[in-house]
């Protein structure tokens, strides 16, 4: 998901009541719930560094026992570094290491798990192992939650300024949020194992998240081939079997970091040649291509 959410997230937690449990928790929630997210850093190595570390080892189970007590560390470093030259802010509460872990924790958790809601997925168990997980149930961007998330810290705010009771509006809203993502999970289940009985030959079906109109899916089906049905568009302009991948990715690097990354890859014939594509960003703006060496793919007579 998008940072603004993890960040409302964090925030919305800490609502609950639990940012009184030390001083710095709020912090704690919120920079935990965006900490996994510091793999963006190879961002700067190209999109071979990107597609292989992004989501990946920061979102698995050594990381989450870590990071969070790096940050507790430097939350901890941060409040006495304070505190020796005077400008430590007096109504700040004691801070405990320990409960500055756990928030942390629990701020790093709520990211993995909302990245694993959307059809982008996330390495769960990165050491030890690369299989993707999906969970298909929210777009990447959602203005839903932030709506809902937004109007409860608000109200949770002014009520806690004005002394009466400001935890209810954000249970309120971890409830709905949750209700809201069970919804779309039975939406989800319910396009796909309908995709499933209308098309038997095909085994790979996912339900795409579309924005803002949450009760939508765009499908996408097909056999694994790199011949895809999108909706009633197609793509994949040759078999993937007809292309020399091995070779391609001796030849550069990228191929084998786009393959490891994508859940519905295609080529397509561009500008300058052969393509590699995702079916899920297919037509998109921000779609992330990989040009193919020459001569790794037979010509082809488009129509």
């Amino acid at each position: 998901m998008d940072n603004l959410t993890h960040s409302l997230v964090g925030a919305i937690i800490g609502q609950t009541g639990l940012k009184r449990r030390t001083g710095l928790g709020m912090a704690a929630l919120i920079i935990g719930a965006n900490l996994p997210d510091i793999d963006a850093v190879y961002a700067v190595g190209g999109i071979a560094a990107s597609l292989q570390m992004h989501r990946g080892v920061t979102h698995g189970p050594i990381a989450l026992i870590l990071m969070p007590a790096v940050l507790a560390a430097l939350l901890t470093g941060f409040d006495r570094w304070q505190d020796r030259r005077g400008k430590r802010p007096p109504g700040r509460l004691p801070v405990r290491f320990g409960w500055l872990y756990l928030l942390a924790l629990i701020g790093c958790a709520t990211h993995i798990a909302f990245d694993w809601s959307n059809s982008h997925g996330v390495r769960l168990l990165e050491p030890f192992s690369s299989r993707w997980f999906y969970g298909d149930l929210l777009f990447i961007i959602d203005i839903w939650l932030w709506l809902g998330f937004g109007i409860a810290l608000w109200r949770s705010r002014r009520r806690e300024l004005r002394g009466s009771d400001w935890r209810r509006p954000v249970r309120v809203a971890i409830g709905v949020a949750l209700a809201y993502m069970s919804v779309n999970g039975v939406i989800t289940y319910a396009q796909e194992e309908r995709a499933l009985a209308a098309s038997p030959g095909d085994r790979i079906v996912i339900a795409d998240e579309v924005p803002v109109a949450f009760w939508r899916r765009e499908m996408i089906s097909g056999t694994g081939d790199g011949i895809w049905t999108v909706d009633d568009r197609r793509y994949g302009d040759v078999p993937l079997a007809r292309c020399d991948l091995a070779k391609a990715r001796r030849i550069d690097p990228r191929i084998g970091a786009y393959l490891f990354w994508s859940r519905a890859p295609f080529v397509r014939q561009g500008k300058d040649g052969w393509m590699l594509a995702d079916a899920r960003y297919a037509d998109e703006p921000a779609e992330i291509v990989v040009p193919l060496p020459p001569g790794v793919c037979p010509p082809v007579r488009l129509p």
